[in-house]
């Protein structure tokens, strides 16, 4: 009897490991693997393999089977300025295990990126890999009228995206611009460059909906995530903040064929030593726009200069005129559950036009406090409707 119950444990042993065996060959057989040196990428610091990597791409667009993967093994490659295009065949992936690095010098670069996915449908990027923009030596060029740099990953007009587990590092200009896209999740994404960094926005969105960042963590010198005109369903949840400008919404209304903002949720997020937290701007003079059904809830704020700040007098340069209020309507716009410490005595700032009041604010348990030698933290409100619950540290202005 102990007989067979040896080899019968031995037997189901040898089952389980071929049921192992069968199960890693047919997911090996889900997509067929495109790799980027069997195309004669070279990863050092002399090759620039931009064609290598157009060619792999090219392929695993068109093939015929069910999914493909361009495939960027360990090793640093020089990429010069590339855009993966579709439609392709069948959803593809972009699975990047080593580093691409940019050029140092931008004039050799397309004006306006480095990397950019266009008409992609079912796209997946990850594998662990850095996308290094290369940007220290170009930063230092950088003046209010010198042309824009190129950013680094640009996705454009891709639908039903998943973007995991990758880094984005000392962009040139903005990380991450997302324009006319619908469906992209972004998850476990690490960005960052040095906080005096300029223009190096973490993520830009336009245009698009049902964008999603979740267990990200973005230290940049701009804004972490940027939400801009015609952008609706946005979620953002778990992302570390620090440095940089906040999540900002905007700036709006500048130019005639700007677009509504609509929808967005942000929960359980973390701002450490940036400019501004919670920030919506709008322009002085502005076009007519709506923004509205926004929730801001579960945020700790450490060391946040502006932690709730809306600005509906933003003017940075002509032909902007303070003396025209700004005709973009806020409305609902909810704060919750929002605590730390702010750098400034001004925790919460709602300056809204005169033109189109603020309309339905509710500010719920907000807990900011200011402990420098100034004095306590203050709240100041500006042509403001709407309410206010639960602890009010400071005392609410609505």
């Amino acid at each position: 009897m102990g007989l067979m119950m040896v080899f019968g444990r031995i037997l189901f042993v040898m089952v389980m490991l071929e049921m192992i065996s069968n199960g890693n060959a047919n997911e090996s057989k889900l997509y067929k693997v495109f790799d980027v040196t069997k195309y004669g990428a070279i990863p050092n610091s002399r090759t620039v393999n931009t064609q290598a990597f157009a060619r792999a791409w090219s392929d695993a667009c068109k093939w015929n089977g069910k999914k493909s993967r361009v495939l960027v093994p360990a090793g640093e490659f020089m990429l010069g300025s590339i855009t993966f295009i579709g439609p392709c065949k069948n959803p593809i992936g972009f699975i990047l295990k080593g580093t691409l690095k940019a050029p140092s010098n931008p004039s050799v670069m397309k004006k306006d990126q480095w990397i950019s996915f266009r008409y992609v449908t079912g796209l997946v990027v990850n594998g662990g890999g850095t996308f290094d923009g290369n940007g220290v030596s170009s930063w230092k060029s950088v003046t209010p009228n010198s042309n824009p740099l190129p950013i680094s990953i640009k996705f454009e007009f891709v639908k039903n995206a998943k973007i995991n587990h990758i880094t984005s590092l000392n962009s040139k200009n903005a990380h991450i611009s997302i324009f006319g896209c619908d469906n992209l999740h972004f998850n476990k994404v690490r960005i960052t460059a040095p906080g005096d960094s300029p223009n190096t926005d973490g993520i830009k969105i336009g245009n698009s909906k049902r964008i999603s960042i979740s267990k990200t963590a973005i230290g940049t010198g701009d804004d972490c995530i940027a939400i801009l005109s015609g952008t609706s369903e946005t979620n953002v949840s778990d992302v570390f903040c620090g440095p940089g400008h906040g999540i900002s919404v905007g700036s709006l209304g500048r130019y005639k064929d700007e677009k509504d903002v609509v929808g967005l949720n942000v929960n359980n997020c973390t701002f450490k030593d940036t400019t501004n937290g919670l920030r919506i701007k709008t322009m002085a003079s502005s076009t007519a726009l709506s923004v509205t059904g926004f929730k801001y809830q579960k945020i700790f704020m450490n060391n946040v200069q502006n932690p709730i700040i809306i600005d509906q007098q933003y003017c940075p340069y002509p032909p902007c005129n303070l003396q025209t209020p700004s005709h973009v309507q806020i409305n609902d716009i909810t704060y919750k559950n929002i605590w730390g410490t702010s750098s400034t005595k001004l925790a919460v700032g709602l300056q809204c036009s005169k033109r189109f009041p603020c309309m339905n604010i509710v500010l719920n348990n907000i807990n900011l406090v200011h402990l420098g030698p100034e004095g306590f933290a203050r709240s100041l409100c500006s042509n403001v409707n709407g309410a206010s619950y639960g602890r009010q540290t400071p005392a609410s202005c609505i």
